[in-house]
């Protein structure tokens, strides 16, 4: 919450505290009060009816929801330009695991996560921030319509597409070539990659494990993934 009000307080339309935390939001409630918004503290029951959980920490707050802005080629050029990297996600369905990648990205410094429009696919929602421990204000979130051909379009700018495959890519998620940016690419839950997506990889890797258990979590995998391709300084050993 205070990341979100540091960065744009003004998104922030309603807010709802218990006792305890409203001791220590005194800028925040000031901030509202000026701009003649709504805060006020709620007891329990009523704090846990709004958010829809348990798991609020004591504090809520409304805000205002913004469509997600379209990866248009233009702006892969720019990226690539800059040479930034970036984290897709071909249908992730769960909130929480969305939320736990963010904030791996955010802790690592990845500037940007790419999710497609797909109903199926998990969304920026409540859950998915409270998760996250305010990772979604470090970093920009976009949508590309079209999974596959996006992919496509960061190989043709120069970006390293790296695909995260359950079985059947390289052992090693080592940096590859570091005269290139890396793309990220993590897949379904269950499904993993679509196979149409894995093609459009420009290499896939997987992580040996000892066999006794199929795979990791995607927000697991993805963590250790992000730090190998997206965020290891060259010539730095591994952890």
């Amino acid at each position: 919450m205070r990341a979100r009000f540091a960065r744009d307080a003004a998104s922030i339309k309603r807010l709802y505290f218990d006792y305890g935390t409203g001791r220590r939001i005194g800028v925040m409630c000031k901030a509202l009060a000026q701009a003649r918004k709504v805060y006020r503290c709620a007891e329990p029951g009523e704090l846990e009816k709004i958010a829809g959980t348990v798991h609020h920490g004591g504090i809520v707050a409304v805000v205002e929801s913004l469509p997600l802005p379209v990866a248009t080629a233009d702006r892969v050029r720019a990226w690539m330009q800059r040479r930034e990297p970036l984290l897709v996600l071909d249908r992730i369905g769960n909130a929480h695991n969305l939320g736990a990648i963010v904030r791996t990205a955010a802790f690592f410094g990845v500037p940007r996560i790419v999710l497609p429009a797909d109903p199926a696919a998990a969304r920026p929602n409540d859950a998915a921030h409270r998760v996250a421990e305010g990772g979604f204000e470090f970093l920009e979130v976009w949508s590309t319509p079209e999974t596959v051909g996006f992919l496509r379009e960061l190989a043709a700018a120069g970006y390293d597409v790296v695909g995260a495959a359950t079985q059947g890519g390289a052992p090693r998620p080592d940096a590859g070539n570091r005269t290139r940016p890396s793309a990220l690419v993590l897949g379904n839950e269950e499904q993993g990659l679509a196979p149409a997506v894995a093609a459009a990889c420009t290499r896939l890797v997987t992580l040996p494990g000892s066999g006794k258990i199929e795979s990791l979590n995607v927000s697991v995998a993805g963590a250790i993934l992000i730090w190998e391709l997206l965020a290891r300084p060259a010539g730095r050993g591994r952890i």
